[in-house]
């Protein structure tokens, strides 16, 4: 293996594994508050086709951006109208959710399949992404990648550091203390419930606009679900999504590098890896009970509703 094939795999391992930081790191405030979300999948192919749609539309990846965070937001509002206000069973829910989104992303982009964009920007620092090895790996990235990096940073500190990562946190534990304490127990969840859904719109609409800057139907390829997978492997914490994203992003590109390093493994067995891999974790960590109940909230799946 040579340093450009390492290069090459490290820098895909970022940029795969960007999509499922923000997918998770989305669901786990969610998942923070006491709601369980299983429509990733949905919102991620919701807000892929959507941001390609305004991007190819308007020229503008921003607005792209935008829309694809609107899109998810819009879908996750419809799963906390039924599951919040209506009180439906949240997994059920959430499994509809990821079934609509399927459908509706199809039919959306029924007329925008063999079209495409221009990628996402690429940064260039001048000399800093000139330096032999460590350039390429840390200061040719776009925008969103070093956005993901914040978003864990920012999410870690708001969770263990301010008010509002206090009061989430205690909604998730006990949401009828935190009510008769005076907790906005409703609509602290639908905050996060929204917060959860634009951050799965954005990422799938990096797949659409980054990765492979074009739509496929169904493009997501299950990352929504191994971004719900991640949050448990992460036992609710930012950092743990983070290790988690780039573990798994590593397993995703090493399908498309394998024969690069001079691996003598069938495709099919290579294209299987991620989700191989994915319940290989699940199975380790699931083993001890107290490891996966360290951090995880009481109240996680379980309905509200204020007397």
């Amino acid at each position: 293996m040579n340093s450009d094939y390492l290069i090459a795999f490290l820098a895909s391992t970022a940029g795969a594994a960007t999509p499922l930081i923000m997918a998770s790191m989305g669901e786990l405030v969610t998942e923070r508050s006491g709601v369980l979300n299983l429509g990733l999948e949905g919102m991620m192919l919701v807000g892929a086709v959507v941001g390609f749609m305004v991007t190819l539309g308007t020229g503008s990846m921003t607005l792209g951006l935008i829309a694809a965070m609107a899109a998810g937001m819009g879908m996750a509002l419809i799963f906390g109208f039924l599951v919040l206000t209506l009180q439906t069973n949240q997994v059920a829910t959430g499994l509809a959710l990821t079934l609509f989104g399927v459908g509706l992303s199809a039919f959306l982009g029924r007329g925008l399949v063999g079209q495409t964009v221009d990628p996402l920007p690429h940064l260039n620092l001048s000399m800093l992404s000139d330096i032999p090895f460590i350039g390429p790996l840390l200061f040719r990235f776009d925008a969103m990648v070093y956005a993901s990096v914040a978003l864990v940073i920012a999410v870690s500190w708001m969770l263990a550091r301010t008010r509002l990562g206090l009061v989430i946190r205690a909604v998730g534990e006990s949401p009828h203390s935190a009510h008769a304490i005076g907790f906005p127990v409703i609509g602290l969840r639908y905050g996060t419930v929204l917060f959860g859904g634009a951050m799965a719109g954005i990422g799938g609409a990096y797949l659409s606009m980054a990765l492979t800057p074009m739509w496929v139907e169904g493009m997501t390829a299950g990352r929504g679900w191994i971004a719900l997978a991640q949050v448990v492997f992460a036992t609710w914490k930012p950092r743990g999504v983070m290790l988690g994203a780039y573990l798994f992003g590593g397993v995703t590109v090493l399908q498309f590098h394998g024969q690069g390093f001079g691996l003598a493994i069938p495709s099919e067995f290579l294209s299987m890896l991620p989700y191989l891999a994915t319940i290989v974790v699940l199975v380790i960590i699931c083993r001890n009970p107290q490891t996966i109940l360290l951090n995880k909230p009481m109240s996680l799946g379980q309905n509200f509703r204020a007397d």
